[in-house]
Order: C-alpha cells, then structure tokens, then sequence
C-alpha cells in the first residue's frame, strides 16, 4: 500500500511580499531624505516679522566663531569679494542671501555687504544683499 502526501510542497518562490518591502523601504528613504537639514552650518538666525522670498544666487553664511562661508566653502574676509564675484559673474543682478547667527557683530554682515557693493560699482551691476531671519514665533 502506497502512503500519499495530502500537502503537497510547493517550490515556487513568491516575489509579491519582497516587491512591497522593497516598496516600503523605497518609501521611508524617500521620507527621509526630505527631512534633511539644507543647512550644513548651524546658525542660531535672528527673527523677524517680514518675509520676503527671492531666487537666491549665492549663499553666504558666517557663523558664531565669525567664519565666513561662501556655499559651505570657508573664505577668508579678504578674499571674499573675488570669490563672489566669480560665482556671480555673468548675473546683472544677483541675490546673495546672508545667513548670519545673530550673536556675531553687525561689522561682520558690513563686510559682505561691502563686497557686494563693490562688485556693483565695479562691474555696473545691481547684485543685492538679503539677511536671512527666522519666523518671529
């Protein structure tokens, strides 16, 4: 007498539960990327009421040791308007956003809205400065 196996072992390999853990990992990295912070350097910004939003060309940040930062790249205060001046060059009229920590001197924010002004005497351009605040809360 012949014993069967009612179950019968199936040796197929189902793909639909790894296709939705790839589907959720794809989710939650995409999730998380957005939450990142755009700010390399940690600033504490002053606040302000007024909220004015403009294409920015240039970043500039300085931050509390007083280093001055042109896109996350250390400048020496010196040197600062030669190296604006090569990323904005071929703008009449850029944005150079300033994003200072509120405990640094206001001589510090002169400095680079020196070289700007600068820049546009220079070149016969309208390149402007904008400080950077937070929300008033």
């Amino acid at each position: 007498m012949a014993i069967q196996m009612r179950n019968k072992r199936d040796t197929n390999f189902s793909m639909s539960s790894m296709s939705d853990i790839v589907f959720l990992l794809l989710i939650f990295f995409m999730l998380t990327s957005t939450l990142v912070a755009p700010n390399a350097i940690k600033l504490l910004l002053p606040s302000s009421q007024s909220k004015t939003m403009s294409k920015q060309s240039v970043t500039v940040y300085i931050n509390k040791e007083r280093n001055i930062y042109v896109e996350e790249r250390k400048v020496d205060p010196t040197n600062l308007e030669n190296v604006l001046f090569s990323l904005i060059r071929n703008e009449q009229a850029a944005s150079v956003v300033l994003r200072s920590d509120k405990t640094i001197p206001v001589q510090d924010i002169v400095v680079v809205i020196d070289a700007v002004n600068s820049i546009n005497q220079k070149n016969d351009t309208q390149h402007k400065v904008i400080l950077a605040t937070s929300p008033k809360r």
